[in-house]
């Protein structure tokens, strides 16, 4: 089996299990200015009106985006029961929700003004194709914005927890390991404008946003768990891991029984440039 068809089989198979994985996990996240990293970047497109949203899981974005009014919305995902879960939210009735790859977009050149992508662009394999394939399907001076994962803030519950997990990883036999995912260079400015430049889109804009997570220990627990690493290991693992974690955090639980917990995102747009090959309004 090839590498990418083992990375897409197993985030199938985890999505099967956990089809609202990623908004359950990180949903209630806050920025410091109050928003949630789905608001913010359902907030970079605003104005736009064909919107596609690439890795779109359960619709949380694009019910988002259809509140705030776009009129064309379509979503693709690995996942069918992911998808399914997207369905059954009322203000997609209209939205066009593809089972698919990104690396091959069954739409037609031109057909979105905007591209958004929530923690998903990152996992992605053969990116370079996935660039391509999303240059294709914009407008000229289309916008496509991205949600990339980032890393611990400070010395919180999120950073014990990935000590913790590194640790059962390592323990754990190889058939217990995740595969590889994505392509590293989606994990900072300079390698994404490496992957989306020869597809002719503009410099990266890039912001880095702290989420909080913060709460009682087993909310935060609830959250962290989603990540991916964990759904191979044997329950046994994960509980050791769990009674790890709550033990090792009481340090930094505060009186009131809330635990910090926070995160960065990375929150990455470029716009795709005009036949000439300069931004619009450049």
């Amino acid at each position: 089996m090839t590498t990418t068809a083992s990375q897409e089989e197993f985030l199938r198979a985890f999505h099967a299990e956990h089809p609202a994985v990623t908004a359950e996990a990180f949903g209630r996240g806050r920025a410091p200015d109050g928003r949630s990293s789905y608001e913010i970047l359902s907030d970079r497109v605003a104005g736009s009106t064909r919107v596609l949203d690439l890795g779109c899981g359960d619709g949380l974005v694009l019910e988002l985006l259809a509140r705030a009014g776009v009129r064309r919305l379509a979503g693709l995902d690995l996942s069918a029961r992911s998808l399914a879960w997207a369905r059954r939210r009322p203000g997609l009735a209209g939205a066009a929700l593809v089972e698919g790859r990104a690396q091959q977009l069954p739409f037609a050149d031109g057909s979105f003004d905007a591209c958004v992508s929530h923690m998903a662009l990152m996992l992605m394999s053969e990116i370079d194709h996935v660039a391509a394939e999303t240059a294709r399907v914009l407008s000229p001076g289309g916008l496509l914005a991205c949600v990339l994962g980032g890393g611990a803030v400070g010395e919180e519950a999120y950073e014990l927890f990935v000590r913790l997990l590194r640790r059962t990883i390592a323990e754990a036999p190889a058939a217990q390991r995740i595969p590889p995912l994505g392509d590293r260079r989606t994990r900072h400015r300079e390698g994404l404008d490496e992957i989306l430049g020869p597809a002719g889109f503009a410099p990266v804009e890039w912001e880095t946003v702290p989420i909080d997570l913060s709460g009682p220990v087993g909310q935060v627990w609830a959250a962290l768990s989603g990540l991916y690493d964990l759904g191979p290991l044997d329950a046994e693992r994960v509980d050791r891991l769990r009674e790890a974690f709550s033990t090792e955090v009481r340090h930094l639980t505060a009186p009131d029984g809330r635990v910090p917990c926070a995160f960065t995102v990375h929150v990455a747009t470029a716009r795709l440039c005009d036949a000439g090959g300069t931004r619009p309004g450049g």
